[in-house]
């Protein structure tokens, strides 16, 4: 976790912020405290996209996809704000560690390990599926390595398995995009699970 920058907010709804936990094309994470001292993980848009419709529309669908879902391999949804002047999202903070960081960090894990990793995602992919959702981005950044087995994050592509026709647009990480997903083609569960096979 790094501090907090210039320019960032002290609080974000009735979180007081307390630093960053990382940022990307969507946002930035901040880790916080609720009034009552819990810890919880807060993503908030890039306050420049909170102007685009289309982009609310998307931070609207992530909310929620990821309300949705719940399991011991997720990270649970505890308030948000999507209609706010610059969105946000609070979750459950996970102490953990990005799957990519991991192994870049201390290379390829055990077999032992690789098991408890595989079962804990084939789980959490069946527990988003069972609410009718695809997430579309499964890849390594996206799974935290937390004490009790792996979390499945950031929903903010996920889409209704029966909205996934080709006329939506293409988004996902490249090397992780199932061959339907780069298409444009009606996808389903087994676009998540080409990706879980990479």
């Amino acid at each position: 976790m790094g501090p907090l920058e210039s320019g960032d907010p002290e609080r974000i709804g009735r979180y007081r912020l307390i630093g960053r936990l990382g940022a990307g094309g969507m946002g930035q994470v901040f880790f916080g405290r609720s009034a009552g001292g819990r810890p919880v993980a807060i993503k908030r848009i890039h306050p420049h996209m909170a102007t685009d419709a289309s982009f609310r529309e998307r931070f609207a669908r992530e909310v929620t996809a990821a309300r949705q879902v719940s399991g011991a391999f997720t990270a649970p949804v505890i308030d948000a704000d999507p209609d706010g002047e610059v969105p946000w999202l609070v979750t459950s903070y996970v102490p953990s560690l990005p799957l990519d960081e991991a192994v870049r960090a201390y290379g390829g894990l055990p077999e032992h390990t690789l098991r408890v990793l595989a079962t804990g995602l084939a789980e959490a992919l069946s527990e988003i599926h069972r609410v009718g959702l695809i997430h579309r981005d499964l890849k390594p950044g996206n799974v935290l390595l937390a004490e009790d087995g792996p979390r499945v994050i950031d929903f903010g592509i996920a889409r209704a398995s029966s909205g996934t026709a080709a006329t939506q647009s293409i988004i996902g990480t490249p090397g992780f995009m199932s061959p339907e997903q780069i298409q444009g083609e009606s996808m389903g569960p087994s676009s998540d699970m080409f990706a879980y096979g990479r």
